[in-house]
This record gives C-alpha cells, sequence and structure tokens, in this order.
C-alpha cells in the first residue's frame, strides 16, 4: 500500500505521515529532507542556492545526511525551498524517491508532490493544509521551543513566501490531487488529525478493494 500526504509547511504532514507508517507498519520517508540536504551541500559548499548549476552539483549526498538534525533547522528549510524550485533538481531526486515508494509491501511519503508526480498510483492520497496563520503560529511556537528569538510576523512572512514559491514553480508546483482526500488541521489537535486522516486512508483503501474486480470474475 503507497499512501501520499501532500501540503505547505507547518501544516502537519509530516506528522500525520509518520503516525500513518506507525499505524499500518509502512517505512515513511519526508521527501522534504531530500532538498533541505542539498540546501545544506548548498551552504557547506558556499554555492549560490538560486543558481540552478550549482544547486544540481549539490544533489549528491550519502542516505546518512538524511538523519542529521541540521536538516531541520530553519535556515536550511528556506534554502531548501529555493533549491526545489529548479526543475533540474528535482529530476535529480525524483527516481530516489519513486524507488522508495514503489518498494515491496509500500510506503508512505510526504512531501508536496507526492500524489501528483511521485506516486501518481497510490493506493490512498491526502492533501493536508491549515491556515497561514494557524501554520506560523505552530511553526513560532516550535521555534521559540528551540530557543531560536524570532517575530512571529517574519515566521508568518516565511511561511507565505515559501507558499508562493511552491505554488509557482514551473515543475511539480504544490497542488492537491484530483482524487486526493481534502484534511484542514486548522482547527483540529493533533490527535484528531491523527485519527481523521487513518479514517480517511482506511475509506479510501476500502473503496479501491470493493472496486477491484474479483478473482476469477470473467471480464465485461
Amino acid at each position: 500500500m503507497i499512501i501520499a500526504v501532500d501540503g505547505p509547511a507547518a501544516s502537519g504532514k509530516g506528522t500525520i505521515a509518520r503516525a500513518l507508517a506507525q499505524h499500518y507498519g509502512l517505512p515513511h520517508l519526508d521527501t522534504g529532507l531530500l532538498y533541505r540536504a542539498v540546501a545544506f551541500n548548498v551552504q557547506r559548499m558556499e554555492l549560490n542556492p538560486a543558481r540552478e548549476a550549482d544547486a544540481v552539483a549539490a544533489c549528491d549526498f550519502d542516505e546518512a545526511l538524511l538523519d542529521d538534525p541540521v536538516l531541520r533547522t530553519d535556515d536550511i528549510g528556506q534554502l531548501a525551498s529555493i533549491v526545489s524550485v529548479h526543475p533540474l533538481v528535482r529530476a535529480s531526486l525524483l527516481q530516489r524517491q519513486k524507488r522508495f515508494a514503489r518498494q515491496p509491501g509500500g510506503a508512505v511519503l510526504d512531501g508536496r508532490d507526492i500524489g501528483t508526480v511521485i506516486a501518481p498510483d497510490a493506493d490512498a492520497k491526502l492533501f493536508v493544509k491549515a491556515t497561514p496563520q494557524i501554520r506560523a503560529q505552530r511553526r513560532h511556537k516550535e521555534l521559540l521551543g528551540k530557543g531560536i528569538d524570532v517575530t512571529f510576523v517574519k515566521v508568518l512572512m516565511d511561511i507565505r513566501a515559501r507558499d508562493t514559491r511552491d505554488s509557482a514553480r514551473s515543475t511539480a508546483p504544490l497542488s492537491m490531487a484530483a482524487d486526493a482526500a481534502l484534511l484542514d488541521t486548522s482547527q483540529m489537535t493533533i490527535e484528531a488529525s491523527i485519527a481523521r486522516a487513518i479514517a480517511m486512508v482506511d475509506a479510501r483503501t476500502a473503496t479501491r478493494a470493493h472496486q477491484q474486480p474479483s478473482a476469477g470474475a470473467s471480464p465485461a
């Protein structure tokens, strides 16, 4: 079973995807970490994230880098949003994501183009959203908890800027797949969001199972 979870930054899609993976016993990939790894390499190599050739040169990295906490920092997140705009960067990371999705037994992937590009044939697709203000509140609280002194207004501006870059890019823009289920977490607790996501996946997989022809059935 392949589960695709898409949505903008700080919508809760990562938390929901990890919970779904645990619930169904599936491996999970936060595809945003791949772009954060590229961004980290760009920073480490003192390259220009806005220059496609520089960003592509930073696409070669070891899988172990994905476990480095530095990738979760807000600075790297901002750089990742810049390098992810480049079509050649997305092409370079495409097969890595597709292989993960199509491993035996299935997987859960979260990102911004999972249901539309990486796994358009996913068994269940969720698009997780929340208002920019709510998402900024969540991110602001998270950053303050890490001891990072930043204003709410700055966080909100960054959220909106990332939304614009993600939605306006020419290659694999952030968009909801036509067959995805919409989950708005704006007024929901984490626990309620996860419970709703599980119910949505169960409903979708049950529907797909019902639509599949039974073994040995004669073709129409």
